[in-house]
């Protein structure tokens, strides 16, 4: 046995939930590698492909692996177990790594461990030295979810509040189209937001009882806008403006326009994280998933725990996207309770 291997615990994970393929090497819980390789053929087609994702994790799969063992020093030897982002996603994504995952537990004789994936989004916020004291509430925002999620321990979670309809995720990216930003959208809307005036526009807030969340609303009121070129109020269905009228609107207030549109999505999302945290009576507050990376929301949220009195934690930008590094600490406090899988694990397009 290779001597660094005593009294260590490590762990391979496997992320292909969606259009990335991931492999990361943890020890102990801490984080020795974390690789990812994007597919930039989606660009192209202004989204993610199923079946394109599907065979580019397959062209990745083998020499990220191979890359994230390298960097961490270790060898297939030394590894415990070996974890797999099980749901939610693209099914035809998650087989890929799901397939690898269970061939290689196999061929090692070493235990599986499922993982969620949007519970590794929440989980994130343990790979810093600095964590949040249980129990704590993490806002999770990425492409396909919005919750809010009660973190009692690492292996007991609870989501309070959800989106009904659409994600926040994709009212940025409904926007970025609608204003023809290209694939993907969202962090653009980002960077053209910087230099705008964020309450230049105003756009409608939904409400919703408790807290879950609802964003199909304002993706309508800001298809209405822009095709009334701004002329028109905001729900009003009637197009009245020209292609060409809307196209010079656009490109004449393209930084308000984003900053105004993401102020209104991060004004939603931290209305009902504060509501939350004030009910329920918790101080320690964290962001993650896709979304969490956005500069806007990051700031915001930081300067809204300063005002609460709360201790805000944002997970380093290269575990906020799609990431083995999560699903390697996720593995890591599964493996301490023995919550291993069989091969016959099924991986699924939903949960949690």
């Amino acid at each position: 046995m290779n001597q660094s291997k005593m009294n260590k615990i490590n762990i391979l994970a496997i992320e292909s939930s969606c259009d990335e393929t991931s492999a990361a090497v943890c020890s102990n819980g801490k984080i020795l590698s974390n690789r990812i390789a994007t597919q930039a053929v989606h660009a192209e087609h202004g989204g993610v492909v199923p079946e394109l994702a599907s065979r580019a994790h397959m062209q990745h799969i083998v020499p990220v692996v191979d890359v994230a063992l390298r960097q961490s020093g270790l060898q297939l030897e030394d590894l415990d177990a070996i974890a797999f982002t099980q749901a939610p996603g693209l099914i035809g994504s998650l087989l890929v790594g799901g397939q690898f995952a269970k061939s290689l537990s196999l061929a090692l004789n070493k235990p599986l461990i499922a993982v969620n994936h949007m519970q590794a989004h929440v989980l994130a916020n343990l790979i810093p030295d600095q964590k949040p004291a249980f129990p704590f509430l993490c806002l999770t925002v990425s492409g396909g979810h919005t919750q809010i999620v009660k973190c009692t321990r690492p292996t007991q979670l609870e989501m309070i509040g959800e989106t009904v309809d659409d994600a926040a995720g994709e009212a940025f990216d409904k926007a970025a189209k609608l204003l023809g930003l290209p694939y993907p959208g969202g962090p653009l809307i980002d960077q053209y937001a910087k230099t705008g005036n964020p309450h230049r526009f105003q756009f409608p807030e939904p409400r919703v009882p408790g807290y879950d969340f609802s964003f199909s609303g304002l993706k309508t009121a800001i298809l209405y806008f822009l095709r009334n070129a701004g002329t028109a109020q905001v729900y009003k269905e009637e197009f009245t403006a020209t292609e060409l009228e809307r196209k010079r609107f656009i490109d004449e207030n393209l930084n308000d326009i984003c900053a105004s549109v993401q102020s209104r999505i991060i004004s939603i999302l931290l209305k009902k994280l504060s509501k939350a945290a004030a009910d329920l009576g918790i101080k320690d507050l964290c962001i993650a998933g896709g979304v969490s990376a956005n500069s806007g929301l990051r700031k915001a949220f930081t300067e809204l725990g300063k005002e609460k009195g709360w201790n805000t934690f944002i997970p380093d930008f290269q575990y906020c996207t799609d990431n083995a590094g999560m699903i390697a600490i996720t593995g890591y406090y599964k493996y301490l309770e023995n919550d291993f899988a069989g091969l016959d694990v099924p991986s699924m397009a939903r949960g949690f």
